[in-house]
């Protein structure tokens, strides 16, 4: 779905349920546990007050909504959450039995390791601030410009995805994504991305609206309390600050914009190494490519040339101190979660409360459980996997992929303005994408990863330059087809367009999503659904312009392209009409990828029911049609609560709609119309010919 690490961008884990039973994890004691009655769905969650044709989500999930509280450690909740919760609870009990198995080898031990030093509170007390020490002496250590871009280039790290995770958050000054060359998929391509900010986004710095001018307040504040906690500010800490803050507004201000983020014709551009000089000068590129052990690569793609210059700028024209005080802020800033509670408990206050507006830090087990899948997760994932996704699982689903696929072959020989040459390259590409199911065929070799367990800090660090030096190895390289960008322990679906490729690891082919005692209507509409989407974004406004081969190429008549641009126009239209937020409406544009996916692909899997049914009815069961619950499946994926700052954060930044959106998809497929009589003069009803289906 390229939904993101920060957020189906789901950023959330867990893992596949007994096949025996529909049940989903247990909640919170103040939260009310959905019923998945026989047949898959939540019938106690819905309101049959709400007409259908009005409020789909609130007939879906309406009771649901009312009943249910946003638990303190959350900002949000939702289907998602309860299956992370699960995997929660079942990843602790693994890290667990392999902390305490003393005599452990290979992935056990590096999982229990890993997890044993960040449980360590009393050790990482008494360290403080001494793993983090080497760093800062660095950055006290600079005296010259050259010195600058040195630092700079050694804390350039690949923690950016622009296409498959779809992460393109860095708080470094600028991000490394290895991944298959625009032009050459046959080898691997280094690709730079803007970076710097400690907010979510430019907007944060550039907004005029009161709560962004609020945040920038209570950001100044939060840099000057790390900056004196650290012991980095003397008496001079709010001036510091406020100096940092000024840096990272004028790095804001040569930051694309989401959109333009998410605009592949505008990221292709090759520049030469030995060119960086000329078109951004400032920074000392010869010291920061050698830093970043990068001096022998011959070409980058850029992906954010505005950000570039305006950043290579700042590093000639601002004072020295004051990126120092950047990067000791920054440094503090990033470690903080693996450093002494006090350092834990700002760093929460500011990027939890504040920005995002959950009240309460989860518990230590938990932020352990998500750090250890951040750097070791595959060592978990295959003991994940061996407990949780048997084979017969993984059959069932396998035939559900290839009953949604040929649902999008018929769409793609049906589509009513695509011409007979543009199709036969469609299907050409669709009968070449690559699917995964479940967790990667060959699992990551973590040879050379450090891992101690009394250095929880030294861990992360170490897990980060060992990605790092992984991915820098394999640039021009053969890319390996088969590897995953997920954890089977993740609730996520993936597209990754430059290999043609989908993949839907072990956590999401559970309750409510896929169950194999189900009612397959509901297993269609629901996993059948998130299926249908990963399909579809090979096909969407970014997946479009790549070839079957993963290259970026125009494989369309430009009668066909227009057309579907059209179409695609409409649908971000539709959308940008919806409006969250009393002061904000979505984004169309930001989020046209995903919602041609979930229009196409739910559509999609419909027809892969409906052919799956070999020309009968599906039987009515406790009085809903079977088209009735394919579609309340679809909905109650997306069942959700968001706190209004998280909620804000996700439509400025996330190319994904929020759920009560992705659940008024069912407005644009004619079914929906039958299946629950809608008429004109209902909200949600749309005329045949406003109703947007692309493919």
């Amino acid at each position: 779905m390229k939904w993101a690490r920060g957020g189906l961008a789901i950023l959330l884990a867990a893992g596949l349920a007994a096949c025996a039973t529909s049940e989903p994890p247990p909640t919170g004691p103040d939260t009310p546990k959905p019923r998945y009655g026989t047949f898959g769905f939540d019938v106690s969650g819905m309101d049959r007050q709400v007409a259908p044709g009005d409020d789909f989500n609130g007939y879906a999930n309406g009771t649901w909504i009312r009943s249910t509280e946003i638990p303190a450690d959350r900002s949000s909740y939702g289907a998602f959450v309860w299956l992370a919760e699960e995997a929660d609870a079942r990843t602790r009990a693994i890290l667990e039995e392999a902390m305490a198995d003393t005599a452990a080898t290979g992935p056990e031990k590096l999982a229990g390791d890993y997890y044993a030093a960040f449980l360590d509170e009393a050790a990482i007390e008494a360290r403080g601030l001494a793993p983090l020490q080497p760093e800062l002496d660095r950055i006290a250590a600079i005296r010259t410009r050259r010195d600058l871009a040195a630092v700079l280039g050694q804390g350039l790290r690949a923690d950016v995805d622009a296409l498959n995770a779809t992460d393109t958050y860095t708080d470094r000054l600028f991000g490394l994504w290895v991944a298959e060359d625009f032009d050459d998929p046959k080898v691997n391509g280094a690709y730079l991305m803007q970076g710097g900010l400690g907010m979510p986004d430019r907007e944060y710095y550039l907004g005029d609206s009161e709560r962004f001018r609020d945040l920038r307040a209570a950001y100044a504040a939060h840099v000057a309390k790390v900056l004196q906690m650290a012991g980095l500010a003397g008496e001079d800490a709010a001036a510091r600050a406020a100096r940092v803050l000024a840096l990272e507004t004028a790095i804001a201000q040569g930051h694309a914009t989401a959109t333009d983020t998410f605009d592949i014709e505008k990221a292709n551009n090759p520049w030469p190494r030995k060119e960086f000089a000329r078109r951004a000068p400032g920074l000392d590129w010869d010291a920061y490519f050698q830093a970043a052990g990068l001096a022998a690569q011959r070409k980058f793609i850029v992906w954010h040339p505005s950000a570039f210059v305006a950043s290579s700028k700042l590093a000639r024209s601002e004072p020295i101190e004051v990126w120092k005080d950047y990067l000791a802020f920054h440094a503090v800033e990033r470690a903080s979660p693996y450093l002494p509670k006090a350092f834990v408990d700002e760093h929460f206050a500011f990027n939890g409360k504040a920005v995002a507006g959950t009240p309460q830090l989860r518990e230590r087990w938990k932020r352990g459980v998500e750090f250890a899948n951040d750097h070791v997760g595959e060592a978990i994932g295959q003991i994940y996997v061996a407990r949780y996704f048997p084979p017969e699982a993984k059959a069932q689903a396998q035939a559900l992929v290839k009953n949604v696929m040929a649902g999008f072959a018929h769409r793609i020989q049906t589509v009513s303005w695509m011409s007979p040459a543009t199709k036969a390259k469609a299907e050409a590409k669709r009968q070449r994408m690559i699917v995964g199911v479940g967790y990667p065929d060959k699992w990551k070799d973590y040879a050379g990863l450090i891992v101690r367990r009394d250095d929880a800090l030294g861990n992360a660090q170490r897990a980060e330059l060992w990605k790092y030096a992984q991915d820098v190895a394999s640039l021009g390289r053969a890319p390996d087809r088969n590897a995953w960008y997920l954890l089977p322990q993740e609730v996520n679906a993936l597209n990754m367009p430059m290999k043609n490729a989908i993949i839907f690891p072990a956590a999401i082919l559970q309750p409510p999503f896929f169950d194999p005692n189900a009612d397959p209507a509901v297993n269609y509409g629901a996993i059948g659904g998130v299926i249908g989407h990963e399909i579809t974004h090979g096909f969407d406004d970014v997946g479009a312009m790549f070839d079957a081969d993963g290259r970026l190429a125009n494989w369309w008549t430009p009668q066909d392209l227009a057309s579907f641009k059209a179409a695609g126009a409409a649908l971000a239209a539709q959308y940008s009409a919806y409006k969250p937020l009393p002061d904000l409406n979505l984004n169309g544009e930001l989020t046209l990828g995903e919602n041609i996916a979930d229009v196409a692909g739910l559509a999609s899997s419909y027809e892969g029911w409906r052919m799956s049914l070999g020309g009968t009815e599906a039987p009515v069961l406790d009085g809903f049609t079977g088209d009735q619950r394919f579609f309340l499946g679809w909905a109650q994926n997306y069942r959700e609560k968001y706190r209004d700052a998280a909620l804000r954060r996700r439509v400025l930044t996330d190319g994904h709609s929020p759920g009560r959106y992705r659940a008024a998809t069912v407005r644009n497929l004619d079914a929906w119309y039958g299946a629950f009589d809608v008429q004109p003069g209902q909200a949600l009803y749309l005329p045949q010919a406003r109703r947007i289906t692309v493919w």
